[in-house]
């Protein structure tokens, strides 16, 4: 017991450490957040991810594609080009630092020529639900962050209380109507996700708006006023029929889909005996019960191209976290069957 609390106090002595450079840079995101001559001074030598109408701009490398990050010089030369006025660079947003402490924004020009920022550019602006099939997975949750935000600043243009137009700050972290002194920040729907199952098989549903053959887990919003686990019971009684017993929390996920979605992962169990499913046809096309075997060879068999034809049975790819709770649930059921002497 002794050496187990020495090993994980030395662990924390290390992580300790190694956060330091962490803690530095949050910190100057915050004074970027609150200081707008400091925000302004910050673009000038920061990179901006630029997106049209909240398609990202991607550019192709010898092993596939990335997301285009542009110095703030060369964007400026490039819209002077297009004929575009260079300041409206200024309108960009913070989204975050890389680990150098190098400022990252985002900007979406959807006002100007597709085609001929495009060339400009040497990339192509990409819809973001295909994006995410095309890049490397590290980037999709700064392409997500920048598409939201984005689409955040241009619903909310407005005070909800007077109808006046609400004013930003340079960072983009807040909006203020000055006519009624509310201030508004950006925000996040909370979305319960759950991955069910009845101890051998696990639960997927798929909506008639998904892409055909794709299944997931069961998804829905909170309620106002509703805990996580509320929520969670709610959802899965309501879509599929059924009770669910054990929860188990696995994690959580910004996804910019509808609108911007904070997503708490979790695992639930049901009664082996009580597994019959009745389906809410006016929220799913289909659920259904999928062994440990259409599951190994799904999560095996992802998609890498939205261009070509799917699998006829497919699951989401690894940068949502749908996909988390099914490899979390497949390891589960293998080391489970290795106790078993199962194979």
């Amino acid at each position: 017991m002794l050496q187990s609390f020495k090993y994980l106090f030395s662990c924390n002595l290390v992580l300790s450490r190694s956060l330091s450079g962490y803690v530095s840079r949050m910190r100057y995101l915050m004074r970027l957040k609150e200081d707008d001559e400091a925000c302004r001074e910050a673009l000038k030598s920061g990179k901006v991810l630029l997106y049209h109408k909240l398609s990202p701009l991607l550019r192709k490398t010898s092993s596939g594609y990335k997301l285009a990050s542009l110095k703030t010089s060369d964007l400026e030369q490039i819209l002077e080009k297009v004929g575009k006025d260079k300041h409206i660079v200024n309108e960009s947003f913070l989204l975050g630092c890389t680990d150098k402490d190098e400022p990252q924004f985002s900007l979406d020009v959807g006002d100007l020529d597709r085609s001929a920022l495009e060339q400009e550019c040497r990339g192509m602006f990409v819809d973001l639900r295909k994006a995410f099939f095309m890049i490397p997975g590290p980037e999709s949750p700064l392409a997500a962050k920048g598409q939201a935000l984005l689409r955040w600043h241009q619903t909310n243009c407005f005070c909800s209380a007077t109808g006046q137009p609400t004013v930003r700050n340079q960072s983009g972290s807040f909006r203020v109507c000055h006519s009624s002194g509310i201030t508004y920040y950006p925000k996040m729907a909370p979305v319960v996700i759950v991955l069910v199952s009845d101890g051998s098989r696990c639960l997927l549903a798929r909506q008639a708006m998904f892409p055909p053959g794709m299944y997931s887990a069961l998804s829905g919003f909170c309620d106002m006023g509703e805990s996580v686990e509320e929520a969670l019971h709610r959802e899965v009684a309501e879509e599929v029929g059924l009770e669910v017993e054990n929860l188990q929390y696995s994690g959580s996920q910004h996804w910019p889909f509808p609108q911007s979605s904070f997503m708490l992962a979790c695992h639930a169990t049901v009664n082996p005996d009580k597994t019959q499913v009745n389906i809410d046809k006016a929220e799913l096309e289909d659920a259904r019960w999928f062994t440990y075997e259409e599951i190994t060879e799904a999560l095996q068999n992802l998609p890498r191209d939205p261009r070509r034809e799917p699998p006829v049975f497919w699951v989401p790819p690894s940068y949502a976290i749908a996909n988390q709770l099914l490899q979390e649930w497949a390891n589960h059921q293998q080391l489970s069957r290795k106790l078993h002497g199962l194979k």
